[in-house]
């Protein structure tokens, strides 16, 4: 969607779309739906609009049904929010990123609390010395090293 007037178009249909699930649906299936992206195709002919609902599996299902039904509706409004010739087709995909972002956190924590238990068993004493980085000579052992070097 590198096309910026293609980008507009995605955005204000995710708007209508999300003020008419406000507003104007008044399905009881209907759960707590967020439209979270609107993708549109390079022909402007079929829209994808990604959304989450908050809740169980059932509200899920149930809220897929009541967007499935309201179809008609929705794509009538966007039409005449758009006022272009040909209104996309709407198709409703529930956006499963919150879930792989949640499942990613619980990894991470995991993988947290695995470093720390390693970091315990592990022993504060260093593998070789403590400070295994080399100083700068004093300017008296300098001199000493450069007699040293002289003399032989």
């Amino acid at each position: 969607m590198a096309n910026p007037r293609i980008r507009k178009i995605a955005d204000r249909i995710q708007v209508t779309v999300a003020e008419m699930l406000e507003r104007r649906i008044k399905d009881p299936r209907l759960g707590f739906v967020t439209v979270t992206d609107v993708r549109v195709t390079g022909d402007t002919q079929q829209a994808t609009v990604f959304y989450t609902v908050l809740g169980e599996e059932t509200d899920l299902v149930s809220t897929a049904a009541a967007l499935e039904s309201a179809k008609g509706l929705l794509r009538s409004e966007v039409a005449k929010q758009l006022g272009m010739r040909h209104a996309p087709t709407l198709t409703f995909i529930h956006d499963a990123l919150p879930e792989s972002a949640r499942h990613l956190d619980e990894v991470l924590a995991r993988a947290k609390a695995q470093d720390a238990e390693v970091a315990a068993q592990r022993g504060s004493s260093y593998a070789g010395e403590a400070d295994p980085y080399k100083k700068p000579r004093d300017a008296d052992e300098a001199d000493e090293a450069e007699e040293a070097d002289e003399s032989s």
